[in-house]
């Protein structure tokens, strides 16, 4: 294995906006072909276009209409990245939702649609993605967690059990596989400046203090560069100077 980027094949799940954009942008600048999904159809085109203009084309990045909460959606995002760019080095489990209301009032559908997306998609597209990273000697598994899998808040109910759960499916995974030349890391953040809805209480104003995508990117990034030997499994980020309380 090394830590070369230049032309491995990266798939990045909710690649279209938000903290998954600035992680395909950051792939893409080190040379690495990309293959992102999202749900809409018509935000990927924009996305794929301009991610080739930026890019010198699209030659290194393409992607498919995925919904991570199916499983057959997942293998077929899968299987279309390694057919695409002839297998797969890298897997970022982004793509998230949330929903924040006390216990009583949040649905079954929000529940399900929740655990779906930011757990169960990172469970299908693992599940895909191992063989071939086994087949290419080895690759690397980004999880984005949150700092929310390890604190709990109120209406956080569905969202917090997600994070934790993604926090422990991400530990057992690496050791799993990590004698397959297959690291395993996930990145927790905390506040973040995108459009992923607001934690109750919280405010969208005067946010310059939050972190930002390209504060993910960079820490995964620097995360694969990292020399074989050494794995760090996880990755706290705070903003350095929030409000003072």
């Amino acid at each position: 294995m090394t830590t070369e980027l230049k032309g491995k094949v990266a798939v990045v799940t909710g690649g279209t906006r938000g903290i998954g954009r600035n992680i395909t942008e950051a792939l893409l600048a080190e040379g690495v072909h990309t293959f992102i999904c999202g749900r809409d159809a018509s935000a990927l085109k924009t996305a794929l276009e301009q991610l080739g203009q930026n890019n010198g084309g699209r030659e290194r990045v393409d992607g498919v209409v995925a919904d991570v909460s199916r499983y057959n959606d997942c293998r077929k995002l899968i299987q279309a990245a390694a057919q695409r760019f002839g297998g797969i080095d890298i897997l970022v489990n982004n793509a998230g939702i949330g929903t924040f209301k006390p216990v009583d009032q949040l649905s079954p559908e929000e529940w399900d649609a929740t655990i779906g997306t930011n757990l169960s998609g990172a469970f299908y597209c693992c599940r895909e993605a191992i063989p071939l990273l086994r087949q290419r000697g080895g690759g690397y598994i980004f999880n984005i967690s949150s700092l929310a899998g390890m604190n709990a808040f109120a209406g956080g109910g569905a969202y917090n059990a997600s994070k934790f759960g993604l926090n422990g499916f991400s530990e057992a995974m690496m050791q799993d596989v990590r004698h397959d030349g297959i690291r395993v890391s996930y990145i927790m953040p905390g506040s973040v400046a995108t459009d992923f809805a607001s934690i109750p209480g919280g405010s969208q104003a005067k946010s310059t203090w939050k972190l930002t995508g390209e504060d993910i990117a960079k820490a995964l990034i620097d995360l694969y560069k990292f020399p074989v030997r050494a794995l760090a499994s996880r990755i706290e980020m705070r903003p350095s100077q929030p409000p003072k309380k």
